[in-house]
């Protein structure tokens, strides 16, 4: 079993990608292997409607000139998928939401290819329009007929400096919990 991690956070190493990587090392511990992607630098732009998905069902995106179909293709192969993205004026980074955008669209054309995956968001703010974000990462895991796993409170953890985050003992317990959880889910489905 893998799991893969999308961190969207325009910060490689920065409070997301601490907040990911307390789960990685729960999944790790149980014996998933993991990958994290850090979208920090990479080029992304957001759906063009060219429908072309629809037309060529190969489960990648027609816009081939980005990274967003490295990332499709880490996502159909794994049986979990993490996305993690820091908040932004309320809402996930347009890195991130491209991403959703046209990994979604390439998924449903494509017979459901992430239904019954293992999903769960992570996400970082300063102080506050986490939830925002944190429903947004959910629809999508929603809309694609994914299994989200719970932990002992919201995905959710503060700080703005890097590395800040690692100061939200209630976060780090949670992420530590949610990667339990995910781990016992997916060695439930896949025995």
């Amino acid at each position: 079993m893998k799991v893969v991690a999308i961190n969207g956070s325009a910060r490689k190493g920065g409070n997301t990608a601490l907040m990911i990587r307390k789960v990685l090392d729960q999944l790790e511990a149980e014996g998933i292997g993991t990958e994290l992607i850090e979208l920090s630098g990479k080029p992304m732009h957001g759906c063009i409607a060219c429908y072309k998905c629809i037309k060529n069902k190969d489960r990648r995106c027609a816009v081939d000139n980005d990274f967003v179909n490295d990332c499709i293709a880490a996502m159909d192969a794994a049986d979990g998928i993490i996305l993690g993205s820091p908040t932004y004026f309320a809402n996930v980074t347009t890195e991130m939401k491209a991403l959703i955008d046209r990994a979604g669209m390439v998924g449903r054309v494509n017979g459901d290819m992430f239904a019954r995956k293992v999903g769960a968001p992570v996400v970082v703010s300063r102080r506050g329009g986490d939830m925002l974000t944190f429903n947004a990462l959910n629809a999508f895991f929603f809309i694609e007929q994914m299994i989200v796993p719970g932990s002992r409170y919201w995905n959710l953890g503060r700080g703005m400096d890097k590395g800040q985050v690692s100061e939200d003992a209630e976060a780090m317990e949670t992420m530590e919990i949610l990667g339990r959880n995910m781990a016992w889910l997916l060695k439930k489905i896949h025995g």
